[in-house]
């Protein structure tokens, strides 16, 4: 049955040290920033979009997705598919600002080169992947969260998974 995956994945995952330390120094790095971006593809957006929202009403972040239909489509026109979250970043980025970069895969060239524009900017980035170890988006942050499956459903639940325990620590820490 596919929730013995889920089970086992969750078991295992967020009780690993690993983990652990991965999100206390989170923790640590969100204390330091009042503006936040997502990006994100397919259902990645989705979870963008959804966490934009919670980190700015519950965390009381500055947040941005790039998650507009208008904006992709101008972005992805002018500059190709692969250099538009980047050329976003560019334009609206700022020094210890943070990237939030979700790809299941790990592999998706937007996601990577919307990385590297945030390091030419002095920015902080957490990546969540998944799928290989060796995809090109886990060493890339100050902090990279891994969930080993080839399931889009596993990976991308455990992504926001993630990403709601950080935005819950980190509100009872700062009630």
């Amino acid at each position: 049955m596919q929730i013995n995956i889920y089970k086992k994945v969750f078991q295992e995952y967020f009780n690993s040290p690993k983990y652990l330390e991965e999100h206390a120094r989170s923790l640590k790095l969100i204390e330091k920033v009042r503006r936040i971006f997502f990006v994100g593809n397919g259902g990645s957006n989705s979870i963008c979009s959804h966490m934009m929202e919670d980190f700015a009403k519950i965390g009381r972040f500055k947040t941005f997705a790039f998650s507009d239909p208008a904006l992709i489509t101008c972005y992805a026109n002018d500059y190709g598919y692969e250099n538009a979250l980047a050329e976003w970043i560019k334009l609206n980025g700022e020094s210890n600002d943070l990237l939030i970069a979700i790809s299941s895969s790990g592999s998706s060239k937007n996601i990577i080169n919307a990385v590297k524009e945030a390091r030419q900017k002095s920015m902080k980035v957490i990546t969540l992947s998944g799928f290989l170890e060796s995809n090109k988006l886990i060493k890339t942050g100050d902090i990279n969260f891994y969930i080993e499956s080839q399931s889009y459903g596993v990976v991308e639940c455990f992504h926001q998974v993630i990403l709601h325990t950080l935005l819950d620590d980190y509100s009872e820490i700062n009630k």
